[in-house]
């Protein structure tokens, strides 16, 4: 079977040409070996008229085309105004076409920023864009609205989180896009679009000789139009250019940082997908919309792979995947009574949970089975009923779906009231949710991309056993997927998915052989690191829907968080009531026509004319539906008959139709990772690439001092690592008191413990159990018998110990063991040169055995400060010197089969 590999964008850098009648865009390759050029019309005032000859040209053959059009567009001598072709401005790709009143503008990527590595696959986000208008001012004709128009589209802000990539499926998982990877293709399956570019290229010049070229199949897959932001702006181009200039960017969060395992590079990558399906703020965008597409949806991926091997298909993989979204309800709050908890009010009786189950039917097709809600609102005793209508309407529904299922494939449905078991001083919350995560993730699994590791054998773990998902050849992948939701989705929910998040993150790591056990424990380089990337992660998905950065952080939870936290959080609970109250529908209305979800048309209201955009969200409400979905059989079809698999990811007839696949050659630079990502054509700074600027987990984390463990699951204490856990150190008085704050609290409860806790969260049980679930924040401080010291001793002391210092006590003396060694180093160096002279007599044995036996570390057979003699030359280098000096005098000998292969490849590189 022919090899599989996706297809790298021909287009990653853009220069726009001007003249008077025309725009043209040449776009180039990385290596800028291959361009092509579309040329967009100037003298149509209102239509965008694009002609891409889809023509692949070579450099030479671009300058001598902008050469001739530089000529044939140059005015007379004296005539006055712009003469030949100028050049506008430099991007990285297009954003899309977008129209309001009057004609078509052209948006331009100016700046961007890598931000992650996957595979060899670069992830960039936006930094600048240009935003262009298109028809020449003497067929512009004005309209009053446009500028307001402009203004408001310009309001999202598209270097603030967009992202996308050249060669990854942003819109997919890892899990999708590799599984795509394995599937196999016959040559009849080959896109139709691509039967003659693809014979062109695998045209080889060698045929006749014997030499064929191995072919790849290089694909192009179809995105999910639900998570990516620009589709609307490409639509009318989509179907009239080349796919390499069509270029989908996603919106959410995008970090990735390094962990050291004892030298072992690590990447740890957090991508975090926004929904456009009912995308808006906090309170103007609650609950489901006719479609089943909920508000404030983000899908998070979370990424380990061995850093040492960058081929996606060779290398170590492993992800696993969590989602947010607000209760798949028709429900609102009004925001006209000015309050801080506006209340909550359902819009429409749904008996049949008719919108619910549109929400899980896409939810099946996508992760598969079992859907997990995890569900944080308050349960009970609200002096006002506020949360707890969502949570009465919420499980009838799900019970309702569920009937209908096999049991085996039931939605699950978890609630556990976080708010309430927050403010008890009796419990833990986060012991609480690591059970929760570790059930989840055994019920769900997570996917692996290698099937030959052997962790579980070379270190047995009987939690391994209990893992589900789905086993394959090829590795394990994750079925299912845990849906949490609070009421906004934010600061609670965030903290759920980093304690689901960190459980899925033990298990990756044992997996990859890293550890010997799948639990991780708080306080260690690894959970520092993984929390710092979470929570600004939470940080990003709150001001994006919120107006401002979390509330309630992991800190919060933990109990550990610093007295100026207090300040913090009301500072940012004041910014998300401004937020809401006074700039939410400017951002709104920005996001409904970034979105194109209203298009603005003369003969009907302008944006800020509506009272409303309820019916531009639910379009089938203006509208008889022709047909009505079932109320019992309420998935789609060919859903059921896959699980637990999902069904996006079966290789069936018609998801194979969402892939273009064309045959190239195996250096073909479309599918060339090796050459997009190293670039040996291009003269680099080593101290530039982005693996040196990167967050990394020994130098931002790692104890600075000598002697402690460089492990990153060793458990630390807070004045140990290069970063605070409780935040940043401003004072001595503010590290002293976070000192005593965290010495203060019991410590951890151990292992069995936790597991010995009961897991039914009702309320009776949780009263009864408060004695008994008497815990605190797991922090380990000190070892027994060691003491903390207070303010006094601190102050007391002049200077560090040598101790805390250089991890050793000075005053001590060293042990006999270490003197012996010592002893011997020193009469190695006294005797060194007596060695060397009667290392050929009879008494060298015995000298030898008496000290440090000397290896040699050079290719030479005597190397000292009295005789070297150089190595000996084997023959094939001899004979290969000897054909490098007829090669000089001319006398070339015959080529090998390498040496054709070699040269074929260059003349194709250089000349086709």
């Amino acid at each position: 079977m022919p090899l599989t590999a996706t297809v790298i964008s021909g287009v990653q850098k853009c220069v726009l040409y001007e003249t008077r009648a025309r725009y043209f865009l040449v776009g180039s390759n990385n290596a800028q070996t291959k361009h092509r050029v579309l040329k967009i019309d100037r003298t149509e005032p209102r239509d965008l008229v694009i002609i891409d000859d889809k023509h692949v040209y070579s450099q030479k053959e671009v300058r001598e085309l902008l050469g001739r059009l530089d000529l044939g567009n140059r005015t007379k001598i004296g005539q006055k105004g712009s003469s030949g072709l100028s050049r506008a401005v430099s991007a990285f790709g297009i954003v899309g076409f977008v129209r309001f009143l009057e004609g078509h503008y052209i948006i331009l990527i100016t700046k961007r920023r890598k931000m992650a590595d996957i595979g060899g696959h670069s992830i960039y986000k936006i930094e600048d864009t240009n935003m262009i208008y298109i028809p020449n001012d003497s067929v512009r004709v004005p309209h009053p609205d446009e500028a307001r128009y402009v203004r408001m589209f310009q309001n999202v802000d598209l270097s603030s989180n967009f992202y996308f990539s050249y060669s990854y499926d942003l819109s997919h998982s890892l899990q999708y896009n590799v599984t795509l990877l394995k599937v196999p293709y016959s040559p009849g399956e080959v896109d139709k679009l691509h039967n003659s570019s693809s014979k062109l290229e695998s045209f080889d010049i060698f045929e006749d000789e014997g030499l064929p070229t191995q072919v790849v199949y290089g694909l192009r897959n179809k995105p999910y139009a639900k998570y990516v932001w620009n589709s609307r702006l490409l639509e009318k181009i989509q179907d009239t250019v080349h796919p390499d200039w069509l270029m989908y960017i996603i919106h959410g969060f995008c970090g990735q940082s390094k962990l050291l395992i004892y030298g072992r590079p690590v990447y740890v990558t957090l991508i975090a997908r926004r929904s456009s399906r009912f995308a808006g703020t906090r309170f103007l965008k609650r609950g489901a919309n006719c479609e089943g597409d909920v508000a404030n949806e983000v899908e998070t991926e979370q990424i380990i792979h061995d850093a040492s091997v960058m081929s996606l298909t060779a290398g170590s993989y492993s992800s696993y995947v969590q989602v947010r979204g607000s209760v798949p309800l028709y429900w609102s709050q009004d925001i006209s009574t000015m309050m801080p908890k506006p209340p909550i009010r359902l819009d429409q009786a749904d008996p049949y949970a008719h919108v619910a189950a549109l929400h899980f039917d896409q939810m099946l097709q996508r992760f598969g089975s079992p859907i997990i809600i995890l569900n944080l609102v308050k349960q009970k005793r609200e002096k006002r009923k506020h949360e707890k209508i969502l949570s009465e309407e919420l499980y009838p529904a799900v019970t309702n779906l569920n009937q209908f299922l096999p049991p085996e494939h039931c939605i699950e449905y978890i609630a556990w009231d976080m708010a309430r078991y927050t403010k008890s001083k009796l419990c833990n919350v986060l012991d609480r949710l690591g059970l929760i995560a570790e059930n989840v993730v055994k019920r769900t699994g997570f996917y692996i991309n290698r099937a030959d590791f052997h962790c579980h054998t070379l270190r047995p773990d009987e939690r391994w056993g209990d893992l589900g998902g789905l086993v394959t050849a090829h590795g394990r992948l994750q079925t299912g997927v845990l849906r949490t939701n609070c009421v906004d989705c934010l600061d609670r929910t965030n903290t759920a998915q980093f304690m689901v998040g960190k459980c899925a993150l033990a298990y990756q790591l044992y997996a990859l052989g890293l550890t010997d056990k799948p639990k991780l424990q708080f306080d260690t380089d690894c959970v520092r690191l993984f929390e710092e990337l979470y929570e600004d992660h939470g940080d990003t998905l709150s001001l994006q829907y919120g107006g401002s950065q979390l509330v309630h952080r992991v800190k919060t939870y933990r109990k550990i968080a610093p007295w100026t936290q207090h300040s913090k959080d009301i500072m940012q609970t004041l910014s998300r009531y401004y937020s809401n109250a006074f700039s939410d529908a400017d951002r709104q209305d920005a996001i409904n026509l970034f979105l194109q979800v209203y298009q603005p048309v003369e003969s009907k209201p302008h944006l800020w004319e509506l009272p409303t955009d309820f019916y531009l969200h639910h379009s089938n409400t203006m509208a008889l539906p022709q047909e009505r979905r079932s109320y019992t059989y309420w998935w789609s079809e060919g859903v059921l008959s896959h699980l637990p698999v999902p069904y996006d990811e079966v290789p069936c007839e018609k998801n194979k139709q969402k892939v273009a696949v064309k045959r190239v050659n195996q250096y073909d630079e479309s599918t060339d990772m090796y050459t997009e990502f190293f670039k040996p054509y291009e003269l680099t700074s080593f101290d530039d690439t982005f693996c040196i600027a990167m967050t990394n987990s020994a130098r931002e984390f790692m104890p600075k001092s000598v002697g402690l463990d460089p492990s990153p699951f060793t458990v630390r204490k807070p004045e140990e690592t290069g970063k605070s856990v409780l935040g940043n150190k401003s004072n001595k008085e503010e590290t002293v008191l976070q000192r005593k704050t965290a010495a203060s609290a019991p410590p951890p409860p151990s292992e069995e413990q936790i597991s010995s806790s009961s897991e039914d969260d009702s309320e009776e049980d949780r009263e009864d159990d408060a004695t008994a679930s008497q815990r605190s924040t797991p922090i380990k401080l000190a070892e027994s018998g060691d003491n903390v010291r207070t303010q006094e001793e601190q102050q007391q002391l002049p200077y560090q110990p040598a101790r805390e210092t250089y991890g050793l006590n000075l005053s001590a003396l060293p042990s006999e063991e270490n003197l012996l060694i010592y002893h011997r180093f020193a009469h190695l160096g006294q005797n060194q040169h007596k060695l060397e002279r009667r290392d050929k007599t009879t008494d060298a044995p015995k000298s030898l055995g008496n000290t440090i036996s000397l290896l040699p570390v050079s290719s030479f057979n005597a190397d000292s400060i009295y005789e070297v003699l150089p190595p000996r030359v084997d023959k094939d280098s001899r004979d290969m010197f000897l054909q490098h000096i007829e090669a000089g005098q001319g006398l070339i000998g015959s080529l090998c089969k390498e040496d054709r292969l070699i040269y074929r490849e260059y003349i194709k590189n250089r000349y086709m």
